[in-house]
């Protein structure tokens, strides 16, 4: 088979080239005679450069800007080679020693199909804008990455993102021209560039080299689109109308252990709407010819929310999201042998949310279209993004070295602030002794007959019922990188430093200062409605702010080495340094030689590229994120207070007076001062880090169509989490004779370790400012932390005349006793600090199918041209369901653990649940539920339809309708696994409640020009 039949095309790339491994350009590489002088030109930018092809017959043009490129060799005939980023176009001139017929080989990487790039041992899925706009997807980042074979859509406690690999979505990268756009300050969230702008994304799912680190899971590089000589502009406009969107389902009670609820209503989603648009209007072209050139972009995005809740929910709101975006990127051919590119953009967002009352029904309540809007309670402003700058220089400074640099800046506002209906502002400054103005929550936990006497105390002011963000929270990145790139024989050697510091405000604090929570105490006799119960009310007060630091700082080595002409051997080495600042500025952990090597091979079997065989291995690390320090290592208070109380505010729902009954007490040790750094973590930590192998082939079948099959085994090493329990080092002090003073500055409760490895914690035992190190085996502190993933991957790429259709299927098993950085069972955020391993007991029976777990997935779409002026395109995903758990009570009751209520894999089965008796004997059965043992959601299935329109009459001119689940299939996504009361044990209605459905039906118009 000739090399000319597999180079046709472009589009999606399942496996790139580490010959051009980097994350903001490509490369084109082959072979000729030696002394031969190879030429490559860009039309569209006037770029061009020369070298001379070495004494072993092979050439290379690395760091090439993504575009079409005119290659030729002693000036004769030229050919065409696309290059895409992060991958090498392969251009021959030779072949067997001789030289070969330029006429054989007329286009290298253009169009829907590419070739098989024998130089690569990484898996990655590239998609280009033309690809993107022909098939039926949502324009955001996440969805574009979920076409990737090994990606799953995430928890939508978490934002629906993409889980690679079995990780966790908290384990990701994400990048803009090579710089770091990762929000890392949970790593559940990034800096989204206008879709519009976005020339190519790669996806990057395993087996990426040493260049590439601080990820578990997988990375995202978007390049965006650059000016040329050409003169373009052009916008467009989308619009979802609220009309044409399906209602999501409504939810109804279903557990079968609480008969008598099931099937009336939860959730009436029928009054629920949204409606969204966006516009944007771009321009691009030369400003010197050939020299200096520019690509700018404004975008205005606007969605209309209304949601109403559960019909037990307090309020109602009407949101509105705006986000006035732009993109500017500059690029300055200073000579052929040197390039500045500078890019900006900026993603603010501003959400306003009208908070009303609901209409109160009970849990009898079944019509749906009862709810109704009442008053108005006032209005939360959230913002969210910022500004992002980048500026990279590129300079060729040999035929076989070059040099790049890179400097950027990010930020990321986390801000809010909140006004009443009377026009109140309520705010948080961040200041510890300065709680957020405005009304405070309400909690009634009274019983139902107090509630009768005096009627259920509530706060018809407060507009969250919860906790608000200091209004200058806000992240900043500051990254600089340098790469190297030296061809050396059969060696190409790439070698780099990167500098990655991030810094988060960060501020919390309840809205109205505090939280009253009213209760009832039963009096004398203990005993409830006897007639001499008394009602009392608790205040809590929780605050944090501070100012967190990351350090991290990487080197890297790698070689891709030509053994033979048909073998390459890669082998690299990245050295990361991780450092953690509270917020007083001192580093409470350092990790400084976490090393991670890469091996890695590719065979070009047949040596003529239509048989590769290739496989990998690695080590990655995860750095901690700086929400870490936020409670867990800088000052915070947390504080609770009983009172007497006379009467209610009947606005407010806050006590009119008061008289404590008893102290202030001051829980996990947040008593307002700064902790000392050396208690924080276990001296000994390690990063979170796993190794992975993959290895596989891929096949061309014909000259349109290849076909891969790899294999990937994922092993999470070394987890970070938090640890709780105290006890071996309180034991220890007093058979040391020493008086232990808990909590105290120097004796925190949590700290932070790796599971099921010996904890060394240093300690303030006594409040007395003397440290002292005690060693905790880490058989008392909990299991090691397990997550693997097993996986079969079958990818294809077809390409016809009028038709393309590119796909994959997908076998997995992710097993384990903790999903990784965040929590999806119960929605927890808390990176790197979820409940997972704060007592040993709670890591009982928790080894099994995680959270990610999709046995099977099947992924295919593609597009056909009917005609000149039509096509259509299809977008089909299908896979398994979640498994299933049933979290309850763990009895008996032990002191250290109580506060988690309803976390343990272990439930009742009846309608007792766990309740017990007055002698304390179980009134039902109870039974184990290991991880993942309860069954699984169903399977769901999205397909995607659109067709466009472009008219001969009118070029440039372009109509799209796209259909989003085109069948309106709501299959259940996540549910409530919470069994059993956490006080009582006994079952609650509300598990397996569902917490999320498949997006509903929605239509998508598109109009568009550009010339």
């Amino acid at each position: 088979m000739k090399r000319s039949a597999l180079t046709v095309a472009l589009g999606l790339c399942f496996v790139g080239g580490v010959n051009a491994q980097t994350n903001t350009a490509g490369a084109i590489a082959g072979q000729a005679a030696a002394g031969d002088t190879i030429t490559i030109t860009n039309p569209s930018t006037g770029f061009s450069r020369t070298i001379t092809v070495g004494a072993d017959g092979s050439y290379r043009f690395s760091q090439l800007p993504i575009g079409t490129y005119q290659v030729s060799r002693n000036g004769g005939a030229a050919r065409s080679a696309t290059v895409n980023v992060g991958t090498a176009a392969n251009v021959d001139f030779v072949q067997g020693g001789q030289a070969r017929d330029l006429d054989t080989v007329e286009v290298v990487g253009a169009g829907a199909i590419n070739p098989i790039d024998v130089t690569s041992v990484e898996s990655t899925t590239i998609l280009t804008a033309e690809q993107i706009a022909k098939i039926p997807v949502p324009r955001d980042t996440s969805s574009v990455a979920l076409l990737a074979p090994g990606t799953v859509r995430g928890d939508a406690a978490f934002g629906n993102l993409a889980s690679f690999g079995g990780a966790s979505v908290a384990e990701n990268q994400y990048y803009v021209n090579g710089f770091n756009i990762t929000n890392s300050f949970r790593s559940l969230n990034f800096a989204t560039v206008p879709f519009e702008a976005i020339a190519e994304q790669q996806i990057k799912t395993g087996g990426y080299g040493a260049e590439f680190g601080r990820s578990l899971g997988g990375v995202v590089n978007q390049i965006t689109k650059r000016g040329t000589n050409e003169f373009h502009a052009g916008g467009n406009v989308f619009w979802a109308p609220e009309s044409l969107r399906e209602d999501v389902k409504n939810t109804y009670y279903s557990n079968p252990l609480v008969p008598g609820d099931v099937g009336k209503l939860r959730q009436d989603n029928t009054r629920d709407s949204q409606e969204e648009y966006v516009a944007s209007v771009w321009a691009s072209g030369a400003l010197i010819k050939d020299k200096l050139f520019a690509y700018g972009l404004l975008s205005y995005r606007n969605q209309q929310n209304d949601t109403w809740g559960t019909h037990l929910a307090r309020t109602n709101t009407d949101a509105t999201i705006e986000v006035p975006s732009w993109l500017l990127k500059m690029d300055w051919n200073i000579t052929d042998s040197h390039i500045l590119e500078f890019t900006a953009f900026s993603d603010k967002q501003d959400t306003e949310t009208d908070v009303y009352t609901n209409t109160a029904y009970t849990i009898n309540q079944s019509a749906v279209g009862q709810l109704d809007r009442l008053n108005f309670v006032g209005t939360n402003f959230q913002e969210q993004g910022g500004n992002n700058y980048i500026l990279k220089y590129t300079g060729y400074l040999t035929d076989t070295f070059t040099l790049s640099a890179l400097a950027g800046r990010g930020e990321f506002s986390r801000g809010q602030h909140l006004r009443t209906a009377a026009g109140q502002d309520v705010r948080y400054g961040g200041v510890l002794s300065q709680p957020a103005t405005g009304c405070p929550v309400i909690t009634d936990a009274r019983p139902g007959y107090r509630q009768a006497i005096t009627g259920v105390y509530a706060s018809s002011c407060n507009i969250t019922g919860g906790a608000i963000n200091a209004e200058n929270n806000e992240d900043t990145r500051k990254q600089y990188r340098i790469d190297a790139e030296w061809q050396l024989g059969d060696h190409l050697l790439r070698f780099g430093y990167d500098v990655d510091n991030y810094t988060s405000i960060a501020g919390t604090s309840t809205e109205g200062g505090r939280t009253w929570r009213y209760t009832t105490n039963n009096g004398p006799d203990g005993l409830p409605n006897t007639g001499d119960e008394f009602d009392v009310v608790r205040e809590q007060i929780v605050n944090q702010g501070s100012s967190n630091e990351v350090k991290q700082s990487a080197f890297y080595v790698q070689d891709a080495w030509n053994i033979t002409d048909n073998f390459i051997a890669y082998a690299g080495l990245r050295w990361d340094t991780f450092e953690n600042l509270d917020g007083s500025g001192n580093t409470f952990v350092k990790i400084s030689n976490q090393f991670g090597p890469r091996l890695g091979f590719s065979w070009d079997v047949f040596g003529d590229s239509t048989f590769k065989v290739f496989g990998n291995a690695g080590r990655y690390a995860l750095p901690l994120t700086p929400d870490v320090a936020t409670r867990g290592a800088s000052a915070s208070v947390f504080t609770r207070q009983n009172w007497n109380f006379n009467g209610v505010d009947p606005t407010s729902g806050a006590p009119n007076t008061t008289t404590p009954r008893g102290g202030l007490t001051y829980i996990n040790g947040e008593f307002g001062r700064p902790k000392n750094p050396a208690t924080i973590a276990s001296a000994n930590l390690d990063p979170m880090y796993q190794d992975e192998y993959i290895l596989g082939f891929q096949k061309a079948l014909s000259d349109h169509f290849t076909l891969g099959v790899r294999g990937i085994f994922r092993d999470l090493k070394a987890a970070i989490d938090d640890t709780c329990d105290y006890t071996a080092i309180y034991e220890q002090a007093v058979a040391d004779g020493l008086t232990p003073v808990i909590p105290n500055d120097g004796f925190p409760y949590c700290r932070l370790f790796n599971p099921g490895k010996d904890g060394i914690f240093v300690t303030d035992v006594e409040n007395d400012g003397v440290l002292r190190t005690y060693v905790v085996p880490g058989s008392r502190l909990s299991p090691p932390a397990k997550r693997t993933y097993s996986a079969v991957e079958f990818f294809f790429d077809g390409n016809w005349d009028k038709f393309f259709l590119q796909g994959s299927y997908t076998y997995a098993k992710s097993k384990g006793n903790t999903e990784g950085g965040v929590k999806s069972d119960i929605g927890q955020q808390n990176t790197n600090t979820t409940q997972d391993f704060d007592y040993i007991e709670l890591t009982q029976d928790t080894y099994g199918y995680l959270p990610n777990d999709r046995r099977h997935s099947l992924k295919l779409f593609g597009n056909y041209q009917l005609t000149d002026e039509w096509s259509v395109g299809a977008n089909l995903i299908v896979q398994s369901g979640r498994p299933l758990n049933c979290f309850g009570v763990l009895y008996p009751y032990h002191g250290g653990y109580h506060p988690y209520g309803s976390s343990f894999m272990r439930c009742g089965t009846s309608t007792s649940g766990q309740a017990t008796d007055a002698s304390g004997n179980f009134v039902g059965p109870v039974s184990a539920f290991p991880r993942g043992t309860k069954g699984r959601l169903p399977w769901t299935n999205s397909i995607d339809l659109n067709v466009a329109y472009a008219p001969n009459w009118a070029e440039g001119l372009q109509f799209k309708v796209d259909v989003f689940n085109a069948f309106n299939s709501q299959k259940v996504t996540s549910v409530i696994e919470t069994a059993e009361d956490p006080t009582t044990g006994v079952p609650v209605n509300t598990y397996l409640l569902p917490a999320s459905f498949q997006a509903p039906r929605t239509v998508r118009f598109m109009v568009q020009y550009d010339f």
